[in-house]
């Protein structure tokens, strides 16, 4: 299971891996850029290099016949992925500053794959305050029979292709529709738009709700509602106070994203901001090693656009304060009580980020509950199983699917 020694870059390469399984990587491919990451010297400079490579490669044809459009079509999913592995680790390389620009390099990828799917995925923008949010809408056939739908939830720092490892193939398969989307902080909103998260994601969904229910291939009794990685803290918040989300998938349960910093960092926020920010500045980080700001670079960005557009500098941000208390606001704590739909929470063996608050979730839904721990014993341990998202998308959607009934 060990690929790389830092447990960054060995996560990162276990999603790769596991993203096989649903076309969005290939075995080959991703052992191959481990290795020669390995060789070189693993390095945020050699993990984005050899993995941007990759992803540009495949953007051109493969050796041999012209590439038809199933060709273009699984190549184009696959650079997504790469380039996303690389935009993961691009703020610790030597050119932070390409962040925009890889992450629009994935997002081309992406949409060439979605238009090449059978039927193209379709592609709107919902409104949502002053930025419109980018969703792409996959459906079985194009016959128009109203059908469950899920919206899928991204987490903190994943990407399109991530939904689709996680969800699309599996709601398709079974004959729902699926709605993937960037919300705030995400995707386009934050590398393009600039739009940090929100601690009020109700306002999100709701719109997306909308959108759907006024299709007529969408059943609007039917519902569901997913969440990865601190998308499970997010869409519990979304259906506490969105009463059209028919059932609820959190994936791990996250009650408290803040509490997944460690408590060295978490001390740090005081009510005072210039106290906060003289502690951080003054204090800490003279002795924060660099792989420990490189992690904090890219954790706060979403947060933070001043601390996004510093760290496209090679600078660590100087305000601490003000994405920190952003973090804090995401607390659901209070609010997971209000949830009405039925919910099932996983939880995975070796939870890195958010241990313990699954269970925490769970025990104060009122509403009809389930929780399913994965374990190492059917390789589907560590944050969302990367190595196991079929497993993964067999409990979720098997659940789904009994517990959306009707039509």
């Amino acid at each position: 299971m060990t690929l790389f020694e830092d447990p960054a870059y060995n996560f990162g390469a276990l999603l790769a891996l596991g993203a096989s399984g649903a076309g969005a990587a290939e075995v080959g491919e991703v052992l191959t850029a481990v290795n020669t990451i390995n060789g070189a010297g693993p390095s945020s400079r050699t993990y984005v290099e050899t993995f941007r490579e990759l992803g540009d490669r495949l953007l051109d044809p493969p050796p041999g016949a012209p590439a038809d459009d199933r060709t273009k079509r699984f190549r184009s999913l696959r650079a997504a992925q790469y380039h996303a592995q690389a935009l993961f680790f691009v703020l610790g390389s030597d050119d932070p500053g390409s962040e925009e620009q890889l992450y629009r390099a994935g997002r081309e990828a992406w949409d060439a794959f979605c238009d090449l799917c059978e039927p193209p995925a379709v592609k709107a923008r919902v409104p949502y305050g002053t930025t419109p949010l980018p969703v792409w809408y996959f459906r079985p056939d194009t016959s128009g029979a109203r059908r469950p739908t899920v919206i899928l939830t991204n987490g903190s720092d994943g990407q399109n292709v991530d939904m689709w490892t996680y969800g699309v193939p599996a709601a398709l398969e079974r004959g729902w529709n699926a709605l993937v989307y960037d919300g705030p902080g995400q995707g386009q909103l934050l590398f393009v738009d600039r739009v940090v998260f929100t601690p009020t994601w109700e306002k999100v969904v709701t719109p997306l709700v909308d959108w759907l229910t006024a299709r007529s291939d969408v059943d609007p009794n039917r519902i569901a509602l997913t969440g990865l990685s601190m998308g499970g803290n997010l869409a519990p918040r979304a259906a506490a106070f969105e009463s059209r989300i028919a059932a609820l998938v959190a994936m791990p349960g996250c009650v408290d994203p803040w509490l997944g910093f460690p408590p060295g960092i978490r001390e740090i926020l005081t009510p005072d901001k210039q106290r906060t920010n003289d502690i951080w500045n003054t204090e800490v980080v003279p002795e924060l090693p660099p792989q420990a700001a490189e992690v904090l670079k890219k954790r706060f960005e979403p947060f933070s656009i001043p601390a996004m557009l510093e760290a496209r500098r090679g600078e660590l941000f100087t305000d601490f304060h003000t994405p920190a208390t952003r973090l804090e606001a995401l607390s659901i704590t209070d609010v997971v009580p209000r949830i009405e739909a039925p919910t099932l929470v996983l939880d995975y063996e070796g939870e890195q980020f958010y241990p313990g608050q699954p269970r925490h979730m769970y025990d104060a839904l009122t509403s009809p509950k389930d929780y399913v721990r994965l374990t190492a014993a059917q390789g589907a341990q560590l944050h969302c199983s990367p190595m196991a998202p079929q497993l993964h998308c067999e409990v979720v959607f098997d659940w789904l699917q009994d517990t959306v009934k009707g039509g």
